[in-house]
């Protein structure tokens, strides 16, 4: 059973309906008892760093997704608040991947947010979890104006006006700032893979 966090954002119905197509068996929650025994957790995301994390506050479950030990996959939004601050409103965010998430600086000819279909390669030898050398260079959806920093958890990256972390992986924690449940047969796989760990 994965957990999918309730936390406000309007891709809810989207991630558990792609669950439901790759046979995963999910469950909507803002139980902190239910998602702390829960195998596996998603925490989606749209919206605003600072809004996010007090949609979570206002549930209590900021302590119970800081102390997760099992496999937990942040989406867009909800990748970016694994880390400690977002630039987006000075926010706080979960701190449990080191780094600020900050607003992507663009040349003129490029506009935010970054919006639509783009390529996402592998860029450490390590490789991914989520991402596996015969699917690197699938054609992911993206929707953001922030990105995470580059670092040791960036596992895989988009080309928009120079390379744009798209995969993190650190610990227990995962993260994609595209759209899984948006993405097609490759989003489909991917989520797959999450629910195989």
């Amino acid at each position: 059973m994965i957990a999918v966090v309730d936390s406000g954002g309007a891709n809810l119905s989207s991630v558990l309906f792609a669950l439901e197509r790759v046979g995963a068996q999910a469950r909507l929650s803002a139980d902190p008892d239910f998602i702390a025994r829960s195998p596996k957790v998603i925490l989606p995301g749209v919206g605003a760093a600072g809004s996010a994390m007090q949609t979570l506050r206002t549930r209590e479950l900021i302590a119970c997704l800081r102390e997760l030990k099992q496999p937990v996959l942040g989406i867009c939004l909800g990748m970016q608040i694994l880390y400690e601050r977002s630039e987006e409103g000075d926010a706080g965010c979960l701190g449990v991947i080191p780094g600020t998430v900050r607003r992507l600086r663009l040349a003129a000819n490029l506009t935010l947010p970054h919006m639509g279909w783009n390529q996402v390669r592998g860029c450490d030898p390590r490789g991914s979890l989520l991402l596996p050398k015969e699917e690197e260079e699938s054609y992911f959806y993206f929707v953001h104006s922030f990105a995470a920093p580059a670092g040791e958890s960036v596992r895989a990256v988009a080309e928009y006006g120079g390379a744009v972390p798209a995969i993190v992986e650190w610990k227990n924690w995962l993260g994609t700032q595209f759209h899984p449940e948006r993405s097609g047969r490759a989003g489909e796989r991917l989520l797959a893979r999450f629910a195989e760990l």
